[in-house]
C-alpha cells in the first residue's frame, strides 16, 4: 500500500505542477501579449520552452522546499499528499476566479496545514519558514515595485527624450521577446523545483533514497509538467494582470518583466522559493505608478491582496481537513 500511495503522491504533484503552470503563465506572458509583443498563443509556446529550461538551472530551491518548510523526519506520504490535494484546491478556485494568487503560497499552506495535523506545531520548520518565506513573500513584491519604478523613470528621462513614441513602442515591444523569456526562464526555475523538493520529500518519507537529492527524472517529470501547464494557458488570470490592473504600454511591460525576473531570478540562485504571482505583480504595480496613482485600479490590487493574504491560511485547513481521511484510505 505504501508504493502506491508513494506512485499516487508522485502523480499529484505532477498535476499540482501542471496547475501551477497553467496559473502562473501570466506571470510570464501577460505583459507580452496586452502590449501586443507577442501574439497569445506564441507567447505561451515561448513561455513552455523557457520553463522547461530553467527547471535544469539548480535545486537550491528544492532543497529548501523539501527540507525548510515541515520537519523531513516527521513528514510521511500521507501528510505530502493531504498538502498537495490543499494547494490544487486553492489553485483551481483562485484560477476560476481569476485571481492570481500565489501557487508557491498554497503550496507551502497545504504543507504547514498537514504537518500541523500530523504532528502538531512541532512538525512545522518555524525559523525556516520566518526566513526562507514570510520575509521574502515581503521583500520581493516590495523591490520589483521600486526596481520597475526606477527603470521605467529612467527610460522616459533617457529614451523617451530622442525617440518617438512609435518607434519607442516598436523599439520595446522587441525588447519584450528578451525579457519576457528571461521571465519564464526565472519562473520555470524557481517554480518548478518546488514540485521536485515535494516529490524528493515524498521518496526520502518512503524511504526510496536515503538522503535528501533531486534525482535527473523528477527534474525532468516536474519541468515537463510545468511547461504543459503553461502551453494550456491561464487566460483568465493573465487578463486581470494584463489589463485590468492597468493599461500596458511595451515600455511599462518591458520594465515590469525586466525588473520581477531580475528578482525572481536572484532569489532562485540563493535558494529563496518566491512567488512569481506576487513579484510580478509588485513590478507591473510599479511600472503603473510612473504614470500616476489613478492609472493603477487599485480596488483590483486590493483583490489580489486579499487572495494573498488568504492562500496560507484556506490551502493550509483544506490540508488538515484531508489529513486523517487519507491516513484512513491508505
Amino acid at each position: 500500500m505504501e508504493d502506491v500511495l508513494l506512485v499516487v503522491v508522485i502523480a499529484v504533484a505532477l498535476g499540482f505542477d501542471f496547475t501551477n503552470g497553467f496559473h502562473d503563465t501570466a506571470n510570464a506572458v501577460a505583459t507580452s501579449v496586452s502590449t501586443r509583443a507577442l501574439s497569445p498563443r506564441l507567447a505561451v509556446a515561448v513561455a513552455a520552452a523557457a520553463n522547461l529550461a530553467g527547471a535544469f538551472v539548480t535545486t537550491a530551491v528544492a532543497k529548501t522546499v523539501g527540507k525548510g518548510i515541515i520537519d523531513s523526519g516527521l513528514a510521511t506520504t500521507h501528510t505530502i499528499l493531504a498538502a498537495l490535494i490543499g494547494a490544487i484546491a486553492w489553485n483551481l478556485l483562485t484560477w476560476w476566479f481569476g485571481l492570481p494568487s500565489s501557487s508557491s503560497h498554497a503550496l507551502f499552506g497545504g504543507l504547514i496545514g498537514a504537518a500541523l495535523a500530523q504532528s502538531g506545531t512541532g512538525g512545522v520548520e518555524w525559523h525556516g519558514l520566518a526566513h526562507k518565506v514570510a520575509i521574502p513573500a515581503l521583500l520581493a513584491p516590495t523591490l520589483a515595485f521600486a526596481a520597475a519604478f526606477a527603470l521605467l523613470v529612467t527610460i522616459y528621462w533617457t529614451v523617451g527624450t530622442w525617440i518617438t513614441p512609435g518607434a519607442g513602442n516598436r523599439t520595446f515591444r522587441i525588447g519584450q521577446l528578451a525579457t519576457g523569456t528571461f521571465m519564464a526562464f526565472t519562473h520555470g526555475a524557481n517554480d518548478a523545483q518546488k514540485t521536485m523538493g515535494v516529490i524528493a520529500l515524498a521518496l526520502f518519507a518512503h524511504g526510496s533514497i536515503d538522503e535528501f537529492y533531486i534525482p535527473f527524472w523528477v527534474k525532468l517529470a516536474a519541468g515537463g509538467a510545468i511547461a504543459a501547464g503553461t502551453y494550456t494557458g491561464g487566460w483568465r488570470i493573465m487578463r486581470t494582470l494584463g489589463q485590468r490592473l492597468y493599461k500596458m504600454e511595451p515600455a511599462a511591460g518591458f520594465a515590469a518583466q525586466a525588473s520581477a525576473s531580475v528578482t525572481i531570478y536572484l532569489g532562485t540562485k540563493f535558494g529563496y522559493p518566491l512567488s512569481t504571482t506576487h513579484t510580478i505583480s509588485g513590478a507591473v504595480l510599479g511600472a503603473g505608478a510612473t504614470r500616476r496613482l489613478s492609472a493603477v485600479r487599485w480596488g483590483v490590487a486590493g483583490n489580489i491582496v486579499v487572495a494573498w493574504i488568504l492562500t496560507i491560511p484556506a490551502a493550509g485547513l483544506v490540508a488538515a481537513a484531508l489529513y486523517w481521511p487519507i491516513v484512513g484510505a491508505f
